[in-house]
């Protein structure tokens, strides 16, 4: 599994920003409040990326996989947001930030592909509603 894994393009794409996220984060200064805040928000998302990969990876259920991706789309587009605020709050004058957004903005296109491969019938009912393949219903 885990060269497996580490194969997919995505996770490598997902280990990418995790990188481009620590490089970033070592340039913002440590005697901002918000700014320290938003290095650890950052961190977190970019962390949580690759692990939910893995852990969709590891399982065969379409209502599995679906929670895992809700989970990325989630941190991936927080990291994007969060990285676009360093260019306002931040007096860094570097392109990190934008390097990290064009990241995100690769990998979007990669976890598209990757979500539309789930094997919809391959389930358990979810019985919050939230993820279960058109058509079927709570019980």
């Amino acid at each position: 599994m885990n060269d497996q894994l580490n194969n997919l393009p995505l996770y490598q794409k997902a280990m990418e920003i995790l990188r481009l996220t620590e490089a970033l984060v070592t340039t913002i200064p440590e005697d901002d409040v918000f700014l320290e805040a938003t290095k650890g928000f950052m961190m977190e998302n970019a962390y949580i990326i690759p692990a939910k990969i893995a852990g969709a990876e590891g399982v065969e259920l379409y209502d599995l996989k679906m929670e895992n991706a809700a989970i990325i789309r989630k941190s991936a587009r927080e990291l994007y947001v969060q990285a676009g605020s360093l260019k306002h709050f931040s007096n860094e004058k570097h392109d990190y930030p934008n390097l990290l957004r064009f990241a995100i903005d690769e990998f979007k296109s990669l976890f598209v592909q990757w979500v539309k491969a789930f094997d919809v019938w391959d389930y358990i009912v979810d019985d919050w509603g939230l993820f279960n393949p058109p058509g079927i219903e709570p019980e």
